[in-house]
């Protein structure tokens, strides 16, 4: 009994062990084919998610994105607008996509607002998201409706002290970028205002110049023509420092400190992205949109160039996360 227990103790082992080889070959492999793939990527089209309808501000930046990846690898990048659900519908494809590099979206603040606003995501941001590249951030103007007698933060804030819930503010709707700029300057100067919500930019920059509210944060772009005519007064930019779009017009920092909401746009693949993949993204990306055409258009239209590392937008996009947590919570914001 002894002879045959010896021998299928060695028979046990010799399974076990060449179970154990196996399982080591096929890492080895998995880990050589992923490596390979990095080095070949990219070898068929890419998908370029754009949460929100077509001819805004995120799909000019995805076009931008699609157009100089084409470009410098000869593979098609598809922008394809996903819009809904307030960027979730969109969002959710590439949180669920196969993470290998093929399926990406393009993210925004309200990517890092949602999880606070939205009872239950059908994705986990953190877990199923992987931030690739952090493309601009694009300071608002606060603006106010020239008969407002304020010329400064300052004197704004003196006034809504003065009148409390007698001065208004208009956003693009509940928990937009527009309307959390305004919260947070409401609680950081510990004032009451009330919030008005329109549906979208445009129709609360038309409100603010028939004089239906009293001021708003608002794109630049839209805003500039009717602040060089006079129709609006800009006494503000949203960004820690002053913007090259609106020379002359201080941040709120410089009365509020440490105020930054500037919207931001960025490019983020599934959860789980080889990492090699995304240093090629990253870099390919940072590298186009550094070109003198891309950059000099950016800036006209009033963005700030950022092209940080995945790393580095990954330590922003949290830092977001956080941030607007506390706003929302400490303003009550809820959506219906």
């Amino acid at each position: 009994m002894q002879g045959k227990d010896a021998v299928l103790h060695r028979s046990t082992s010799l399974v076990v062990a060449n179970s154990v080889l196996v399982t080591v070959v096929a890492l080895v492999a998995f880990a050589g084919m992923v490596t390979a793939s990095a080095q070949t990527y990219p070898v068929k089209p890419i998908r370029l998610i754009v949460p929100f309808a077509p001819g805004g501000s995120t799909d000019i930046l995805a076009r931008m994105v699609g157009q100089k990846l084409t470009e410098t690898w000869g593979q098609q990048v598809i922008v394809e607008n996903r819009a809904g659900g307030g960027t979730v519908i969109g969002t959710e494809i590439v949180a669920k996509a196969v993470p290998d590099g093929y399926t990406l979206v393009m993210t925004s603040t309200s990517t890092a607002t949602l999880p606070s606003l939205v009872r239950k995501l059908p994705y986990d941001t953190l877990r199923d998201l992987t931030p690739v590249i952090q493309l601009v951030s694009t300071p608002n103007a606060l603006v106010v409706h020239p008969s407002l007698p304020a010329k400064s933060v300052h004197e704004l804030i003196a006034l809504a002290r003065a009148r409390p819930d007698q001065i208004t503010f208009g956003s693009g709707g509940n928990g937009t970028s527009t309307h959390l700029g305004g919260e947070i300057l409401r609680l950081m100067a510990g004032v009451r205002m009330v919030h008005v919500p329109y549906k979208g930019a445009a129709p609360s920059i038309t409100a603010l110049l028939s004089g239906e509210i009293t001021w708003l944060f608002g794109a630049i772009l839209p805003t500039r023509p009717h602040i060089q005519s006079g129709r609006l007064r800009a006494i503000a930019v949203s960004s820690a420092r002053p913007s090259s779009a609106l020379p002359g017009v201080p941040p709120v920092g410089d009365t509020l400190k440490g105020f930054d909401t500037s919207p931001w746009t960025g490019v983020a693949a599934p959860g789980g992205a080889p990492k090699d993949v995304i240093a090629r993204l990253n870099q390919e990306i940072a590298r186009g949109f550094s070109s003198p055409d891309i950059r000099d258009r950016l800036l006209r239209e009033g963005n700030e160039v950022v092209l940080n590392s995945p790393e580095q937008f990954d330590a922003f996009f949290r830092g977001e996360m956080d941030k607007w947590a506390k706003v929302i919570r400490d303003a009550g914001i809820k959506l219906e």
